[in-house]
């Protein structure tokens, strides 16, 4: 057992120092720059039934305070609750039909995944305009006022090809209080921005709801095309991007937010299951490592802190005390009491159980289900 302990806290000082400190995501909020070029950006907006949401989503990008030239293209991926409907009236209350495309999205072809063929076909309509840049975002992201601004700022100080936010996801019930911002956790655990953001690193990665993304690299990886597979497409996309030399940039904001509720436990364990085991790369070695991981990093320091060693207490504790000090910055960005730092074990068990469930319905041929699609079978 103490050798246990004294694995664990070494694990936890490792994480702390080394781990490109992933924990530290405050400084990497976006700056409030703003762009100083007039740049012509496409927006895409793939949508699949989004009318309860999208809505807002297009009105906070007509309303971008932007001297450049923005144009939306919305790609109605087959909806059957007036997605269409939705954002046309949303640009007509604002007098902005000229600015915005509804584009009927096609069938689904074999080896697409939906969103991703649906951002090919965003694309590919774009291109019509010669764009400086493509944004594409999410049918739930409600952007504040200079957000385009922003980001081609942002872009052009740091010569990115690819910038991508991290929205603030909705988080007020008690299930989304207890599992949002852990989830948040976890993803910047897996992508640090420092390491995305380091061209000598190998870790490349994205936040789909919101990626800036320069034409010229688009058209050199290929568009969509490349990644048309894929469940995890912000991920794989930047991996294109950073292997075609491109440089990325990941951040947070507090400001740019997703509108969709999540509401319960369940909600967000469906979230999770649809594509943990796709990021375990479909292998059950892998799933069962994933879960003695989260149980030796995540849940043996609270559970040996009451220990009959006093030692092996005592380094438990360190432990403990190191694992809540990474989790209170991300508490802070979403104003959340720092004593819930104390819950990131139990949200680690729930997370565990979802990527477990997200193994099991692979295996029974209902993976990746989304929107009354399941795009991540056994072959």
């Amino acid at each position: 057992m103490l050798f246990l302990a004294i694995l664990i806290v070494l694990i936890w000082l490792y994480l702390l120092l080394f781990h490109g400190r992933f924990w530290r995501i405050l400084p990497f909020q976006l700056p409030h720059l703003h762009s100083a070029i007039k740049a012509r950006v496409a927006v895409v907006i793939p949508a699949r039934n989004e009318a309860d949401v999208i809505g807002r989503a297009v009105s906070s990008l007509l309303r971008q305070e932007f001297d450049g030239d923005l144009r939306i293209f919305v790609v109605d991926d087959n909806s059957n609750d007036g997605t269409a409907n939705v954002v046309r009236a949303a640009a007509g209350m604002l007098a902005l039909v000229e600015k915005l495309h509804v584009i009927q999205g096609e069938e689904l072809p074999p080896g697409w995944t939906g969103k991703v063929w649906a951002m090919q076909q965003g694309w590919q309509a774009a291109r019509d305009i010669n764009p400086d840049y493509m944004l594409f975002t999410d049918a739930d992201v409600e952007h504040v006022h200079d957000d385009v601004s922003r980001l081609i700022a942002q872009a052009e100080h740091g010569r990115y090809d690819l910038v991508s936010l991290m929205v603030k996801l909705h988080c007020e019930s008690l299930a989304e209080k207890f599992l949002i911002p852990a989830f948040v956790y976890f993803f910047f655990l897996l992508y640090p921005p420092s390491k995305i953001a380091d061209l000598r690193s190998r870790v490349a990665g994205a936040a789909g709801g919101c990626m800036l993304v320069r034409r010229e690299i688009l058209e050199k990886i290929g568009g969509f095309e490349s990644v048309r597979g894929e469940i995890i497409d912000d991920c794989a996309l930047a991996a294109k991007v950073k292997h075609a030399g491109g440089r990325l940039w990941l951040g947070v904001t507090p400001e740019t937010r997703s509108i969709r509720r999540y509401g319960n436990l369940a909600n967000i364990r469906d979230m999770i299951a649809r594509t943990a085991f796709n990021q375990l790369r479909h292998s059950y070695l892998l799933l069962a490592g994933c879960v003695v991981s989260m149980l030796l990093v995540f849940i043996a320091p609270l559970a040996l802190v009451g220990s009959k060693s006093g030692l092996i207490g005592w380094i438990a504790l360190a432990a403990s005390m190191i694992m809540f000090v990474t989790y209170s910055p991300t508490l802070r960005l979403y104003r959340i009491n720092l004593l819930s730092t104390v819950t990131l074990p139990f949200a680690a068990i729930f997370y565990t159980y979802s990527t477990i469930l997200s193994g099991w319905n692979f295996w029974r041929g209902k993976g990746g289900a989304w929107k009354g699609r399941t795009q991540d079978q056994i072959p």
